[in-house]
């Protein structure tokens, strides 16, 4: 058997067609889709990267999506194999039960913005006002509707559901009052925006954690980071690098040994914060079980 066909095998797929349980309509049986996010945003350019290093045989393909309720929609009906998600969408109402995670990579930053002439200056300000949560497929719809409720504003503001590129004009052109996004820091498409500043989030964290646990955690947005003037603490979401439990153990293993030897080419632009590609830290999977594939490349890493 050839090098392709082997690594077929391990997908466990056809050199053609399509098993009916293991493809989406139209979904070429030897690829493995990747199941990303935005374009402009952390997993759409991470994604692209990893893709680019995994071995060729896997044929790995970066979908874009609206993030990480997508991402898992896509793990569930068999349209991606290996997906990017927040750790709290991860453990949301309706968790895939055989859900694994590859590892953790980096950290996701709330990022709530306004017009720098806005006169709020605290999440409660904004009641009354219009605020885009995000695509309703991400991440950010998920954590945005979890802040209205820590914040006291569930019901007391008008929202949105808007993807980042569409957000970022609605909130120039005072269509929408503030946008909240989850990604990297400093996001491409906002660091363009004219005249912008986050407003802080930390101080919902205590309320966060203890309606949802400790998914959610602390994270200073640093000086400079959209011509801020000072820090700015925000709330952080771990991102899992994720697939579905029958994911053949050597693919699992191959994914997760390119994280670990070719961390330095994953590092996207946005990553001015915490950097997680190291085995001690891809393994701190926030209580999502490693794939056994992924579990055992990194025994073999690390011991």
């Amino acid at each position: 058997m050839n090098r392709r066909g082997f690594l077929l095998g391990l997908l466990g797929l056809p050199a053609a067609g399509c098993a009916p349980a293991g493809c989406a309509a139209g979904e070429p049986s030897d690829e493995l889709p990747v199941a990303a996010g935005e374009r402009g945003g952390l997993y759409y350019d991470f994604a692209t990267l990893l893709a680019a290093r995994l071995d060729p045989g896997l044929r790995a393909r970066v979908v874009e999506t609206e993030g990480s309720l997508a991402n898992l929609d896509l793990l569930r009906s068999g349209g991606a194999r290996v997906a990017l998600t927040l750790a709290d969408a991860a453990r949301g109402a309706d968790p895939l039960p055989d859900l694994r995670a590859l590892g953790r990579v980096y950290e996701n930053y709330l990022q709530l913005v306004v017009r720098a002439d806005d006169p709020a200056r605290h999440v409660a300000d904004l009641a009354g006002r219009v605020v885009s949560l995000g695509a309703a497929g991400s991440g950010a719809s998920l954590s945005g509707g979890r802040v209205l409720v820590a914040a006291g504003l569930a019901g007391r503001v008008r929202v949105e559901h808007l993807r980042l590129a569409e957000a970022a004009r609605a909130l120039v052109d005072r269509r929408v009052d503030a946008l909240l996004w989850s990604g990297g820091v400093p996001t491409p498409v906002l660091a363009r925006l004219p005249a912008v500043r986050l407003l802080p989030l930390a101080g919902l964290l205590g309320g966060l954690r203890a309606a949802h646990g400790s998914v959610y955690e602390q994270a200073p947005v640093p000086v400079g980071v959209y011509g801020s003037a000072r820090e700015v603490a925000t709330i952080g979401v771990a991102n899992l690098l994720v697939c579905r439990a029958g994911l053949p153990d050597a693919v699992a293993a191959s994914i997760t040994r390119t994280l670990v030897s070719r961390a330095a080419a994953l590092v996207p632009d946005q990553t001015v914060g915490t950097q997680y590609l190291d085995v001690r830290s891809l393994i701190g999977t926030t209580g999502l079980p490693l794939h056994p594939g992924a579990a055992a490349a990194y025994r073999d890493l690390h011991g």
